[in-house]
């Protein structure tokens, strides 16, 4: 925890980046609103970018990618391997457009993409995705001659 220096200008909560961005965004489209006159109209919400949390674990035969995607369906997930990357696609649709009453919106909606390229060769047709309570699991299984060989000690 930092500790930083007591303003009164300043909110009790604790500083965070995301909340300036937010805030440079709002400056930036009332700049805009007001260059084009826009003030009366209702201006709808950009959509956030953002990036599924992931883990990623290497085992001595495969390589497997757990990606967090609560809300999404299964159509609006895409996986593709080219090449030595595996790529992560996806859009997850805001529930309700609009206004629609909201005080507080922290969920992120949007595209995204994740890519994943690996140092050894795979083996890209056994590769295998399963999607269960919102976590996309992806096993990725190393090709023959890039799993580990164990070899024999011998006494001499």
């Amino acid at each position: 925890m930092a500790l930083v220096r007591w303003s009164p200008t300043l909110p009790a909560t604790q500083w965070s980046p995301w909340r300036e961005f937010e805030s440079l965004r709002q400056d930036i489209d009332r700049l805009f609103n007001a260059f084009w006159n826009l003030a009366g109209r209702e201006v709808l919400p950009v959509e956030a970018m953002w990036a599924p949390r992931v883990d990623y674990m290497e085992r001595d035969d495969e390589f497997v990618i757990q990606a967090d995607l609560p809300g999404m369906n299964l159509e609006d997930i895409d996986i593709q391997f080219h090449g030595d990357t595996l790529t992560i696609k996806g859009e997850r649709k805001a529930a309700y457009e609009g206004d629609s009453g909201y005080q507080h919106r922290e969920r992120y909606y949007g595209s995204f993409y994740r890519s994943f390229s690996f140092g050894v060769p795979v083996d890209a047709e056994h590769i295998t995705a399963t999607y269960k309570n919102g976590v996309l699991e992806v096993h990725v299984p190393k090709a023959a001659e890039a799993k580990p060989k164990r070899i024999a000690v011998q006494a001499s």
